[in-house]
C-alpha cells in the first residue's frame, strides 16, 4: 500500500478554440447617432462630476491631517456578505469529513531502527493516510465510508476529526472489488453527519466539491470545485496487489483530486453525497523496451456513485464482507499466450481470438464438477461474452451465491457448454493468485 496515494486506472488508460465571430454593420447612420447620444451624455455627466470634484476638492484641501500625512493604513470595518451556494454546501458537512490514518507495523533487524524506535522489539511503523465521512450514529457508535485502499493492511486505524481529535476506528468492513470499507468510533465527539444523494439525478455540467485530506492531515477538509463531467463511465480496476477486479461505472469530475483525497465525499450543492471519491487519472502512454511514451493528465477524478456506496456499506455492516461466487480455477488472459500454442497446446479455431485459459482447477470447485479442465477456453458465461479477466469477473459478480449459470469454453478445439452451480464464495486465496488470474 502506497503512502497517500491514489489507486489509479491503468489498463487501457482512458484518453479523452474559441472561434470568434466578427459583426459587419450595415447601418453606420445608427452607430452615429448612438455615439452621438452617449456623447452628450457624457459631457452632461462630466459637467456634473467637475463642478462636484472642484467642491469636494476645495473641502479635502483644508481638511487633511497630520496622521494622513504620515501615510498610516486602516482596515476597513465594512462586512461584505459574499456567502455562496458552496460555502453553504460545505458547511452542512464540513465536521462530517474526516482524516484516516492507517498504520502498518513490521518487524526490522536494523540496528539504527532498534535504536531510534519506541518498541524495544524493532517494530517499525509505516503509515498511510486517506479521507472519510461520517454517515451514521447511532448511540455510542458512529460509521465512516471510506476506501478499501486507504486501509488494506493495516494493523492500526486512527481517525481525525474536523474538530482536531483523533480517535481510535475499528474496522466493520471492506470490499477490495467495489474498493469500499467502513470503520467505526466513539461517537461522543461528532458533531455532525452526512446524507446521501440520489447519484442517478446527478446532471453533467452541474457543480460538484470534493472534500479531503489531500497530502494527509496537514490539509485536512480541504475543498476544491468542479463539475461532474460524466455520469456514469465505465473504467477497469484493481485491487491493492494490482490484481484486476473487473470493470466499475464510476462519476468523473474535474474537481481536483490528489492523493490523500481517497475516501472523501463528493458533494453537490445541497451538500449532499453524490460520491465517494477514490482515484484518479494522471497520465497515459505506452512503454517497451525501447522506448516509452506518456500524455500527462489533469482534471480526471473518479468517484463511486452514493447509490452504489449505499448498498455496499449496508451489507459490509451486516455482513463484514460482499458474499461473492467463485469458480475455484486459475485464469490466464488468451491474449498472453502465443499463436502457435493457441493452435498446438491449445487446438483453438483461429477465428477465437479472445477468452480467458484454465490454468489451474481446484479440487471441489464448481468448475471442476461441471467438466473444467487446465488448458480449456472460456468464451461466455451467464450469456455474457468474456474477453478476459475483467469481463468474467464482472460476468460473474453479477450473479448470487446459489446461483446457476451456463458456461461456454472450448476443449481441445471444440464448442461445449456446461451449467454451474456457484457454490463457492471468493476469498483472498481463491481470487487472487500469483498468477493474477484467481477466480
Amino acid at each position: 500500500m502506497n503512502n497517500n496515494e491514489e489507486r489509479e486506472t491503468n489498463d487501457n488508460k482512458v484518453i479523452k478554440d474559441d472561434a470568434s465571430r466578427q459583426k459587419k454593420s450595415s447601418m453606420p447612420p445608427r452607430v452615429g447617432k448612438i455615439f452621438l447620444v452617449a456623447l452628450v451624455g457624457g459631457l452632461l455627466g462630466g459637467g456634473l462630476a467637475f463642478g462636484g470634484y472642484a467642491a469636494y476638492q476645495a473641502y479635502e484641501n483644508t481638511t487633511v491631517t497630520a496622521e494622513n500625512s504620515k501615510g498610516t493604513a486602516k482596515v476597513s470595518n465594512i462586512k461584505v456578505n459574499v456567502s455562496t451556494q458552496s460555502t453553504k454546501a460545505f458547511n452542512k458537512i464540513k465536521n462530517a469529513v474526516v482524516s484516516v490514518e492507517a498504520y502498518t507495523t513490521s518487524n526490522s533487524s536494523s540496528s539504527l531502527n532498534d535504536l531510534f524506535s519506541d518498541s524495544s522489539s524493532g517494530e517499525t511503523t509505516s503509515e498511510s493516510e486517506g479521507s472519510g465521512v461520517i454517515y451514521k450514529k447511532t448511540g455510542n457508535t458512529a460509521f465512516i465510508v471510506t476506501n478499501n485502499h486507504v486501509i488494506s493492511g493495516a494493523d492500526k486505524v486512527k481517525v481525525l476529526l474536523n474538530s482536531g481529535k483523533k480517535l481510535a476506528a475499528t474496522v466493520v468492513g471492506h470490499d477490495s472489488v467495489t474498493d469500499l470499507a467502513v470503520l467505526k468510533i466513539n461517537a461522543a465527539d461528532v458533531t455532525q453527519v452526512a446524507t446521501f444523494g440520489n447519484s442517478n439525478n446527478i446532471s453533467v455540467g452541474q457543480t460538484a466539491l470534493a472534500i479531503g485530506s489531500p497530502l494527509g492531515s496537514t490539509y485536512a477538509t480541504s475543498l476544491t470545485q468542479g463539475i461532474i463531467s460524466a455520469k456514469k463511465r465505465t473504467i477497469e480496476t484493481t485491487d491493492s496487489n494490482g490484481t484486476s477486479t473487473g470493470q466499475t461505472t464510476v462519476i468523473q469530475t474535474d474537481a481536483a483530486i490528489n492523493p490523500g483525497n481517497s475516501g472523501g465525499p463528493l458533494i453537490n450543492l445541497a451538500g449532499q453525497v453524490v460520491g465517494i471519491n477514490s482515484m484518479k487519472l494522471t497520465s497515459t502512454g505506452t512503454s517497451t523496451s525501447s522506448s516509452s511514451s506518456s500524455t500527462s493528465v489533469e482534471g480526471m477524478g473518479f468517484a463511486i456513485p452514493s447509490n452504489e456506496v449505499v448498498k455496499i456499506i449496508n451489507l459490509l455492516v451486516k455482513d463484514g464482507k460482499i458474499k461473492r461466487p467463485a469458480l475455484g480455477i486459475s485464469l490466464i488472459n488468451l491474449s498472453y499466450v502465443s499463436d502457435s500454442e493457441q493452435q498446438s497446446t491449445l487446438k483453438l479455431p483461429s477465428s477465437v481470438t479472445s477468452g480467458v485459459v484454465v490454468i489451474k482447477v481446484s479440487s471441489s470447485s464448481p468448475a471442476k464438477a461441471a467438466g473444467i479442465q487446465k488448458y480449456d477456453v472460456i468464451t461466455s458465461l451467464g450469456g455474457k461474452k468474456v474477453k478476459g479477466l475483467s469481463s468474467l469477473r464482472t460476468a460473474l459478480y453479477s450473479h448470487k451465491l446459489g446461483d446457476t449459470v451456463q458456461i461456454q469454453y472450448y476443449h481441445n478445439g471444440t464448442l461445449k457448454t456446461a451449467n454451474i452451480k456457484l457454490t463457492l464464495e471468493a476469498n483472498d486465496s481463491n481470487t487472487t493468485t500469483s498468477s493474477d488470474s484467481g477466480n
